[in-house]
């Protein structure tokens, strides 16, 4: 069990890049977006949920695991952010790049509520939310990006 949890905690091993595995493991989010993409947005949507709650769950159990609060190698929560980003955003290699670089941005800064997250909740969620929140305000930038592309 705890190998299938080091898997998800660092989505495959990209958690293990020696710098930046937070960037690592949003990239190494992009393939599951687009494997994603096709569902209908109520599905993907409760997949969104679903992962949520697994994400929070393997997190709590990958800092046990690697002993150590919201360790670095944990990034299935950026794969958690990055899908918060993409919901209900058009295909398009624009928006795939721009809602990297838009989660990249707000998950480094920690727009408030996410600082809180980060800071105040030392659980699975807590790891978890802090993106959650940042990929609300990137959902919400390239949301308005999309209605200028279009």
């Amino acid at each position: 069990m705890n190998l299938i949890v080091k898997l998800l905690a660092t989505w495959g091993g990209s958690g293990y890049a020696p710098v930046a595995s937070g960037t690592f493991g949003t990239l190494a989010a992009i393939p599951f977006y687009l494997l994603l993409a096709p569902l209908s947005l109520p599905l993907y949507l409760l997949t969104l949920v679903a992962f949520f709650f697994l994400a929070c769950w393997v997190s709590g159990r990958a800092e046990v695991i690697f002993g150590e609060q919201d360790c670095g190698k944990i990034v299935i929560d950026e794969v958690v952010g990055y899908l918060v980003t993409m919901a209900a955003i058009p295909v398009d290699w624009r928006y795939v790049v721009a809602g990297f670089f838009l989660f990249r941005f707000f998950d480094i800064v920690k727009v408030p509520p996410a600082r809180w997250f980060d800071r105040q909740l030392k659980n699975g969620y807590g790891v978890v939310l802090d993106d959650v929140a940042a990929g609300a305000y990137s959902w919400l930038i390239l949301w308005l990006l999309t209605r200028v592309w279009r």
